[in-house]
C-alpha cells in the first residue's frame, strides 16, 4: 500500500485508494485499516482539507523520519551508556567503603560468642 503513495508521489482520497487497493493485494474493505494503521506509524500523512480528508506519503519523507529516529536512538544509546558508566563507578566506590575491616570481625566473633553463651543460660 505504502509503494502506491512513493510511486505516484500524489496525494489520494480514501476512495481512489478503495479502488487500487485490490491491485496491491488488500482487501478493498481493510484498505482504511492499512492506511490508519501506516498514518498511525507516521508513515503516511493525512490533511483534511474541507470535507475531504487527503493522504499522501513521500519516500524522501520516510528517509528523513528514519534519520530522526536513528540520530534519537543514538542520543539515547550515548547517555545510557554514560549513566552504565557511571553507576559501574559508584557501585565499585560503595564496595570499597564497605571493605571488612579487622575490628569488625573482632566485633562479630564477641557478638556470636555473646549470642551463644546467652543461649545456653537459657
Amino acid at each position: 500500500m505504502l509503494q502506491i503513495f512513493y510511486d505516484s508521489q500524489d496525494f489520494f482520497l480514501l476512495k481512489e485508494h478503495e479502488k487500487s487497493g485490490p491491485k496491491k493485494g488488500v482487501i478493498s474493505q481493510s484498505v482504511k485499516d492499512v492506511i490508519q494503521s501506516l498514518v498511525d506509524d507516521d508513515l503516511v500523512f493525512k490533511d483534511k482539507i474541507g470535507t475531504s480528508v487527503y493522504f499522501w506519503s513521500l519516500p524522501n519523507c520516510a528517509a528523513n523520519q528514519l534519520r530522526t529516529v536513528y540520530r534519537k536512538l543514538e542520543t539515547d544509546l550515548q547517555t545510557n551508556k554514560k549513566r552504565h558508566t557511571e553507576l559501574v563507578e559508584q557501585c565499585n566506590a560503595l564496595k570499597k567503603g564497605h571493605e571488612e575491616s579487622d575490628a569488625q570481625e573482632e566485633a562479630l566473633n564477641e557478638l556470636k560468642a555473646i549470642e551463644q553463651k546467652h543461649r545456653e543460660q537459657l
